[in-house]
């Protein structure tokens, strides 16, 4: 009887080495440092795009900041504007996040305004190389993902339409070109801001307010 169970164990652990063996070859360690990889070379084109522009950065510039050879890169992205139109998406939700936080538990419309203005700034200003992407790129710079660029960007800035649509603005106001006002005025925020100017939310109530002094219907 000792045998017999002495012989079923090792055919039941000869069964689990195998079916251990074949789960670890469905899932290769190999493919889960590619998809950490993939992360890391995001991460690394988000700096060098916000830092020196799409333009200036070549993918030798992306490998090297990620620690791979040039040709490693293209295991994960087709070309650099495929990558580009990743960093940007990525972008874009990172934005998206903050600004749909700050408004959460805001009603007013023009109280609204202002936490979205609030929320783009502190994800433009914070060490969010992905948000500072979006700032320092502009369609034009990719002409190839050129379209798909600016679908990422009219998301996002869909929020601000729908904001601005709900005012109460005197008659004559252009909505559009006043949101585009807005937007400028944050984005550029990024190039004269240093630490100490001001918190992005006291910034932000400046801006909102000097848009509704100008811009709002008279009672």
């Amino acid at each position: 009887m000792a045998g017999s169970v002495t012989a079923g164990s090792g055919i039941a652990l000869g069964e689990m080495r195998a079916s251990a063996g074949a789960a670890a070859e469905k899932t290769p360690p190999r493919a889960r440092r590619q998809d950490n990889r993939r992360g890391a070379v995001m991460d690394a084109a988000a700096k060098l795009f916000a830092g020196q522009g799409y333009r200036a950065t070549t993918i030798r510039d992306i490998a090297g900041a990620a620690g791979m050879l040039p040709g490693s890169v293209y295991y994960h992205f087709e070309s650099k504007d495929a990558l580009l139109l990743a960093v940007y998406r990525e972008g874009v939700a990172r934005i998206i996040a903050r600004v749909d936080e700050a408004t959460a538990d805001a009603h007013d419309p023009w109280a609204r305004l202002e936490a979205a203005s609030a929320g783009h700034l502190h994800a433009i200003l914070e060490a969010n190389a992905y948000a500072q992407v979006i700032v320092r790129v502009v369609p034009g710079d990719a002409a190839g993902v050129a379209g798909a660029l600016r679908g990422a960007r009219d998301e996002y800035e869909d929020r601000f339409r729908r904001l601005f649509g709900a005012l109460e603005l005197a008659p004559g106001v252009d909505r559009g070109r006043l949101r585009l006002m807005l937007l400028g005025a944050l984005n550029w925020t990024k190039i004269w801001y240093r630490p100490g100017g001001g918190d992005p939310a006291t910034i932000a109530k400046d801006f909102v307010a000097v848009l509704r002094a100008g811009a709002e219907t008279r009672q």
